[in-house]
């Protein structure tokens, strides 16, 4: 076809054209035609429309002078419709050459082609970057803005005509239909469940606001279409709700997506899961925006996305559906929270003597917690630098649903995320393996205890193993930390002060040892909470320890009573035993300072005398069942002050 050249005369108009073109009558004509296009299509991975002829196309093209010319394929005896009026305006023009690419102005999308070598990425992910190219978000700020606020409803063109005012290159044209859609089209959940009354077209799913995944995918692969940009919507399998861990796919395809061709290569992308959730009940739907479905990287988005044509897996190479089944689901929670492998990475574990374990590797500092059947209370987890480590005891032979959670270290909300799903197949019980209730998650010293100023821990496992039941830990504090510490059993009835007697502290310096004695054998949570001297406020629970003791002849009394006078860095060497014999002299030894006499108080009272540094003496506990400790801070003071208390044993 030819160009047609207006004179240069100011009286010049410029047209807008409508060419209309109806396929041949000619039936073999026909059966030829859609006998071609079914096979060039099953090559590209689409999935055929069962009326072709029904649908009306249409290429919509600009030129750089403004000229726009449109091209509707009509079915014979239907009506076409004009969608674009023609306008009129001044000055030369010229008409666009129709030969393609002999005319640099005319944008028109080509037929898309299928991938080949250049498009694949090598599989498994390199862990380099979330997108399948170079995507800077912060240069998107002002487009995102723009599209978000563009309302227009009337028709598909109109849209995407609007959109493209703040649109220079294709990956911002494909960003702007990108943000409009995740943001205004809305998962239908009636159309869901009742097909028959959902939208399909795209300029349905426009007007109504509100689809399923193939509107979605239908409305996106339109609107770049319109816009010039080589775009095709895929149907495959998908790891999405209702998803169950393990499971097999067979039948129909029950999810669509979309690729586009930007910067030589195909992309690929999800709008439908980009716009937000339903919730476990499928009966609300959220919007709530998700990056990590734009231009998502291959080797990632296979793990929840397997396409009916293995090759828009865009993958070298690419997964059988048995290795898509069998791969661990790792949601976009997992990547957007810098997380990068998990171990084991099949989503059935099996239990070895009643124990399974996880692991997960990420970039920086990462909290995690998990649920086990809905508790936390038959693992053991620990905080790595740049991971955690679980152990799982599931008390309950048979299948168990383990959720792993996780947030960043200086996320505000103390929300957590899932990011992992396993069924734990247990044969077996190790009912040694049985944790006290109050253990919290994770467990032992890490990065975060760190943080909190719980520096070079003598025990940096989360288990203290003892066989006599003392132990003993020991920290380098930071500045102007207080802490508190208390022991907690399922097979105790201690009281909130007894937890604390049964641990004493000692300070020297900037180290502080936790001295325990364990009332008795069995497993008992060591938890430790702090606060800064300077603050008034409460004390904070910072970590615990599990500590463990199987020696059933354990039995050890708690530590002395020491009231507020009892100073940080005082330390008592003698007698340790907070329960004193009767009828027997005992030594004190004692680490106090500035204090000008120090008495201890029986039936009789005994001076202590200062030596080196120690305050030292014996006392005799006939005839009481209480012994305090006394001191006298001031020589031209009269009083004394209550420091600690012992009990003697009943005769």
């Amino acid at each position: 076809m030819g160009t047609m050249d207006f004179k240069t005369d100011p009286s010049a108009v410029t047209l807008n054209l409508l060419l209309i073109v109806h396929p041949e009558e000619t039936a073999s004509k026909q059966k030829g035609q859609r006998e071609r296009q079914t096979e060039s299509s099953r090559s590209a991975g689409w999935r055929v429309s069962r009326e072709p002829c029904k649908q009306t196309q249409a290429v919509t093209s600009y030129s750089n002078e403004g000229t726009q010319v449109t091209v509707e394929i009509h079915p014979k005896d239907t009506t076409p419709q004009l969608f674009k009026k023609l306008s009129f305006g001044k000055g030369p023009r010229r008409l666009p050459s129709l030969r393609g690419q002999d005319n640099k102005g005319f944008q028109r999308t080509e037929a898309p082609r299928p991938p080949g070598g250049k498009d694949l990425h090598v599989y498994p992910w390199d862990k380099s970057s979330l997108k399948s190219m170079p995507v800077d978000l912060q240069q998107f700020e002002k487009l995102d803005a723009y599209a978000l606020k563009v309302n227009v409803k009337n028709s598909v063109e109109e849209l995407v005509k609007a959109l493209l005012k703040q649109a220079r290159t294709d990956l911002e044209k494909v960003r702007a239909i990108w943000m409009w859609i995740c943001h205004h089209i809305e998962y239908d959940i009636v159309g869901y469940h009742n097909k028959s009354q959902l939208p399909s077209k795209p300029i349905d799913v426009l007007q109504t606001g509100k689809s399923i995944c193939e509107g979605y995918a239908g409305l996106f692969e339109q609107m770049c279409s319109i816009a010039g940009i080589q775009c095709m919507k895929l149907s495959g399998y998908s790891k999405g709700y209702g998803y169950k861990m393990g499971q097999t796919f067979t039948g129909d395809s029950d999810h669509a997506w979309n690729a586009v061709y930007l910067d030589g290569r195909w992309h690929l992308l999800d709008s439908t899961w980009g716009s937000g959730a339903v919730d476990d009940s499928f009966t609300k739907f959220t919007f709530r925006y998700n990056e990590f479905y734009f231009l998502t990287h291959p080797a990632l988005f296979i793990n929840n996305h397997f396409p009916d044509n293995s090759n828009w897996q865009l993958l070298k190479p690419t997964l059988t559906l048995k290795e898509f089944e069998n791969n661990m689901l790792h949601n976009s929670n997992f990547y957007m929270l810098g997380l990068l492998t998990a171990h084991p990475e099949t989503a059935v574990i099996q239990t070895v003597n009643g124990k399974a374990s996880v692991s997960v590797d990420c970039r920086s500092a990462t909290l995690f917690t998990f649920k086990l059947k809905g508790t936390d209370e038959h693992g053991l987890m620990t905080l790595k630098k740049h991971g955690m480590k679980l152990d799982i005891y599931p008390q309950k032979t048979g299948s168990h649903k383990l959720q792993i959670f996780a947030k960043p270290s200086k996320a505000s909300e103390d929300v957590y995320n899932c990011v992992l799903e396993y069924v734990v197949e247990c044969k077996s019980v190790d009912k040694a393996m049985r944790f006290p209730k109050d253990l919290h998650q994770p467990v032992g010293p890490s990065w975060f205890t760190e943080r909190q100023g719980f520096l070079r821990p003598s025990h940096p496992d989360p288990i203290i193993h003892t066989n006599d039941g003392h132990c003993s830990v020991t920290f380098t504090l930071g500045k102007d930390i207080s802490i508190l510490a208390s022991l907690h059993s399922d097979n105790s009835s201690l009281t909130e002060d007894m937890r604390r007697r049964h641990i004493m502290q000692i300070h020297r310096g900037n180290q502080i040892e936790l001295k325990i004695h364990l009332p008795h054998a069995g497993n008992f949570v060591l938890k430790i909470y702090a606060k800064k001297k300077s603050d008034p406020g409460n004390y904070d629970y910072i970590f615990n320890y599990l500590i463990t003791c199987l020696n059933t002849e354990v039995k050890w009394p708690a530590f002395p009573q020491s009231y507020s006078k009892w100073v940080e860095d005082y330390e008592i060497l003698e007698p340790l035993s907070g329960l004193l014999p009767a009828n027997r002299n005992i030594q004190f030894k004692l680490k106090m300072h500035g204090i000008a006499k120090v008495l201890v108080q029986a039936e009789n009272t005994y001076p202590l005398t200062q030596s080196r540094g120690y305050w030292e003496g014996t006392c005799n506990t006939s005839g009481c069942r209480e012994v305090f400790v006394m001191v006298h801070e001031n020589a031209n003071h009269s009083f004394y002050s209550h420091v600690l208390k012992y009990e003697v044993e009943t005769q």
